[in-house]
């Protein structure tokens, strides 16, 4: 059984159903209130949800601690410093720029 992806402007809900008409059951069974904004057939049945997306990190591991070592590597150069921190730990662009500025403002 296929999964869906509904959106509702509360929830991501993920669904197993035959067919569109079936999710849309499915998520007015279980929150009549919400309306849908986007509906999608996943390809696959697997649904996978990124941890560091969620703010959730390995144990041991301190974004501030690897941010501010490679402020200290790049000798305070932002964009240095961005570029090692996406080479350290493998986050996209955006994110090692928010790390980086926001312990370039506390003061590294």
């Amino acid at each position: 059984m296929p999964l869906f992806e509904i959106e509702t402007p509360a929830h991501i809900v993920i669904a197993c159903a035959d067919n569109e008409a079936e999710a849309r059951q499915v998520l007015a069974e279980n929150y009549p209130r919400e309306e849908v904004v986007r509906l999608s057939r996943r390809p696959r049945n697997l649904w996978v949800i990124s941890k560091a997306a969620l703010g959730i990190t390995p144990e041991g591991f301190d974004p501030c601690n690897t941010a501010r070592d490679c402020l200290a590597k790049a000798a305070g150069d932002k964009v240095h410093a961005i570029r090692l921190y996406m080479q350290e730990t493998g986050a996209d662009l955006e994110r090692a720029r928010k790390i980086i500025e926001s312990n370039m403002v506390l003061g590294w």
